[in-house]
């Protein structure tokens, strides 16, 4: 090897390293980090909210069966499944404000719809002794709870994040290569979608 051919391989060398250097020290690997934990984090709220919304059908279809006149308030939890899952989760809703905003919402009336769902079958002493609707409300308070603390871990996720974001000096990489804060779960919105619908329907 020439030592021209060796200095420039050592030029490209050294030039590699000081770049990965600068980009280390400026956050970048960190910014990488923390947007794949949110995105995680984000996978397991979607995650709780679908496992919530399969147990939907079933649990309209036991209530039905005991309590068909109730109509308005079946199709108002059916309708509000159908908003809820017809919302695309892709990750980019997580960059995206408006779109998140709408997610929350979707899910907030769902959750409402289902509160009063609850509220109508305790008028239905045999819909409450019925084994399958015991074992959906089961499945649901358990899914409630997992859905709390996956948006508790996505909210602390985001946090992070965020922080980051607009901490000096990674406030600058962020402005570079175009890392803007993520939106997270309102306080008002939380107060909605926080209150699992009501499953101790008592003995």
């Amino acid at each position: 090897m020439t030592r021209s051919v060796f200095a420039r391989w050592f030029r490209l060398f050294f030039a590699f390293t000081l770049v990965t250097t600068v980009l280390s020290g400026c956050g970048y690997n960190e910014f990488q980090q923390k947007d794949e934990a949110t995105k995680a984090a984000w996978s397991e709220v979607v995650n709780q909210y679908q496992r919530r919304s399969d147990l939907i059908p079933n649990l309209v279809n036991t209530v039905k069966g005991y309590a068909s006149h109730e109509k308005d308030t079946l199709e108002a939890v059916t309708r509000a499944r159908a908003a809820a899952t017809s919302i695309q989760v892709t990750p980019e809703v997580l960059n995206d404000p408006a779109a998140f905003q709408k997610f929350q919402q979707a899910q907030g009336e769902l959750t409402s719809a289902l509160s009063r769902l609850m509220a109508v079958s305790e008028n239905y002493p045999n819909l409450k002794a019925d084994t399958s609707f015991r074992d959906l409300q089961s499945q649901l308070e358990g899914t409630e709870n997992r859905i709390t603390v996956a948006r508790q871990r996505y909210i602390a996720a985001v946090q992070d994040y965020n922080v980051t974001v607009r901490s000096f000096p990674t406030n600058i990489t962020a402005k570079v290569f175009g890392y803007q804060p993520k939106p997270s779960f309102t306080v008002a919105n939380e107060a909605a979608i926080s209150t699992a619908p009501k499953v101790d329907f008592g003995k």
